[in-house]
């Protein structure tokens, strides 16, 4: 199931980004005690008591000249829209200010569940002055520090049990479910509906139409597939005009839940920067990928255009270098009957096991093609491979010292094992293991 989301929000400078560093376990955000230094959102991934779940820190939502407390709600709705549970971080220091008071109050008719955390209680002789807080009625107020950890367990405890209970796959292990990533406006939505053959989704020019995401069944040739088109940005004017890295949050939360991703690209438009974060979150997540090229038909073209847009891809998503592409148009139809069958090739190979005695073959094969290189006098010696998981494959191979295992000829070896067994469409994962151990 998808992960629940913990939105942090408060004022500049009550702490927001040191909590959220705490919470994901790394130096994410930049820390400064200067308001309003963190100038982009960040996503991070945080785990409590056996609990995954994602993180966001509001602080870097730009909105141009508004005033800040206008800046504080445009952050406190985006908060309110896309969370589970809502993290309020005000300052002990400080004590309660007019601001906070404003965002406690659209916090609180939201009816979603507020955590409020006083921040930098490092010091006892600080901890009066939590008590003023119960008057912004969120509930009993955590004193925390996050610049020392104190408290944070305790943060996280009360957000834990305000998540949503976790549900078993309400669908069947053989259902091929798939998701449409991409920015706003690519045509996710009219993908859906030629898919689908109806009008299942809303469908327009302006970014952001849809607005949250949306499960299909449908079955063809006696498969069954589950479809899952993620929302683009919120409609609520200017903040969402600025902020299209909030679509990642949801790209994100299908990712999870899917076995094959789309990552779908504008035709017309070409490609941009977004278009490879975003196709990163389902690289990183081990998600077989297809990339498609919409709006095809709207491309002024010759002989050679398909094939320098797809010299383009390869060079811009090297990472995606196993990925299959396919040129398609939602509008006209146009070799859109090429989607599920790739999408069942590329599923299959997502799943496909490696017989051990195979794999050991095209291992030594391709050792004795290439041996690995001598460092400083000491040569890698791989006994053997198996492998130990699909979706994605995952392969262990068994070595004298898993610091010999230079990336240049771990790729040589995946790319051997390509060769053989093909997998397009999916990543591979290998990790040398120490004999010994």
């Amino acid at each position: 199931m998808a992960q629940a989301v913990v939105a942090i929000v408060g004022r500049p400078n009550v702490g927001k980004s040191t909590i959220f560093n705490r919470i994901v376990g790394e130096r994410m955000a930049i820390v400064e005690d200067t308001p309003g230094v963190t100038r982009d959102r960040i996503y991070g991934e945080g785990d409590w008591l056996g609990r995954r779940f994602h993180v966001i820190d509001t602080g870097g939502i730009d909105i141009g000249d508004e005033p800040l407390l206008e800046q504080m709600r445009e952050q406190a709705h985006l908060a309110i829209e896309e969370a589970d549970v809502i993290l309020f971080i005000v300052d002990g220091t400080d004590g309660l200010t007019g601001a906070d008071e404003e965002v406690a109050q659209l916090l609180y008719r939201s009816k979603k569940p507020v955590i409020l955390g006083v921040n930098k209680l490092d010091n006892p002789e600080r901890s009066q002055s939590l008590y003023e807080f119960y008057s912004l009625g969120l509930g009993e107020p955590i004193g925390i520090s996050g610049a020392h950890g104190i408290g944070i367990g305790d943060l996280l405890d009360a957000c834990v049990a305000h998540f949503p209970d976790e549900e078993e796959e309400e669908y069947d292990e053989s259902t091929i479910k798939f998701s449409l990533i991409g920015r706003p406006n690519v045509g996710k939505s009219s993908l859906v509906n030629a898919i689908l053959g109806r009008e299942r989704v809303i469908v327009s020019n302006i970014p952001g139409t849809t607005r949250d995401a949306i499960d299909t069944s449908f079955a063809k040739d006696d498969q069954e597939y589950v479809i899952i088109d993620t929302a683009g940005m919120r409609k609520r004017g200017k903040v969402y005009e600025k902020t299209e890295k909030y679509s990642v949050l949801r790209a994100q939360r299908a990712i999870e839940r899917s076995d094959v991703v789309l990552v779908v690209l504008d035709g017309e438009e070409g490609i941009i920067e977004q278009d490879k974060k975003i196709a990163g979150y389902a690289h990183q997540a081990g998600r077989a990928i297809v990339i498609v090229v919409n709006k095809w038909d709207a491309v002024k073209k010759d002989d050679k255009t398909m094939e320098a847009f797809r010299r383009n891809i390869r060079e811009q998503f090297r990472f995606l270098s196993y990925a299959p592409i396919v040129f398609v148009s939602a509008k006209t139809k146009q070799k859109l009957h090429q989607l599920l069958p790739m999408i069942n090739q590329v599923a299959e190979n997502h799943s496909f096991r490696v017989q051990t005695s195979m794999l050991n073959d095209v291992l030594m094969d391709a050792i004795a093609l290439t041996p690995p290189p001598s460092d400083k006098g000491r040569r890698l010696k791989i006994y053997y491979g198996t492998q130990v998981a699909v979706k994605p494959p995952n392969f262990v191979f068994f070595v004298n010292d898993t610091e010999l295992l230079h990336f240049s000829y771990e790729r040589y070896l995946e790319n051997k094992i390509r060769e053989t067994f093909g997998f397009v469409g999916t990543p591979i994962k290998i990790s040398p293991r120490n004999k010994r151990e």
